[in-house]
C-alpha cells in the first residue's frame, strides 16, 4: 500500500525538551485520533556523521541547532496524500487546537521548523 508522510526537523531548547515531548504527546493523540496510521517525535541521540568520509549533513546543521538546542525530527504516516488531507483538517478544527495559544507558551520557535509531505517511493513493512 502506498503510504504519505508529512515529515519534520526542528530545534528545540534542549532546557524545553520536557515541555516540547508534552506538547507533542498531545499532538500526536490528537492526530491518531482523527486517522493518522503512525505518529512520532524523536530528539537527536547520536547526531555525529561517520559514513566512511562520505560528505553528509547532520541533522543538527539541517536544523542550525545551537549548542543549547537539540534536533528533533517527527513524522506522520498516512495512507495517502488524500487521507492525509482530510486527517490534517479534522485535526485543525478540533477544540484541542487553540489558534489562539501565543506564540511564547510553543517551545520552539516554529518559524525554524523545517516540513515536507513525502509520497512513496520505496515502503517495506514486517
Amino acid at each position: 500500500m502506498e503510504r504519505y508522510v508529512d515529515g519534520f526537523v526542528l530545534p528545540v531548547p534542549t532546557e524545553k525538551i520536557d515541555a516540547y515531548r508534552e506538547m507533542a504527546a498531545e499532538a500526536g493523540k490528537l492526530w491518531i485520533e482523527h486517522g493518522a496510521l503512525e505518529y512520532f517525535e524523536g530528539v537527536g541521540d547520536d547526531m555525529e556523521s561517520d559514513m566512511d568520509g562520505m560528505p553528509v549533513r547532520t541533522f543538527p546543521e539541517i536544523a542550525e541547532s545551537s549548542d543549547d538546542e537539540s534536533a528533533v525530527f517527527a513524522f506522520i504516516v498516512f495512507e495517502s496524500r488524500e487521507h492525509r488531507d482530510e486527517v490534517n483538517a479534522k485535526v485543525m478544527d478540533d477544540p484541542a487546537m487553540d489558534p489562539e495559544r501565543p506564540s511564547e507558551e510553543m517551545p520552539f520557535e516554529s518559524g525554524r521548523m523545517a516540513y515536507g509531505g513525502f509520497r512513496s517511493l520505496v515502503s517495506y513493512e514486517k
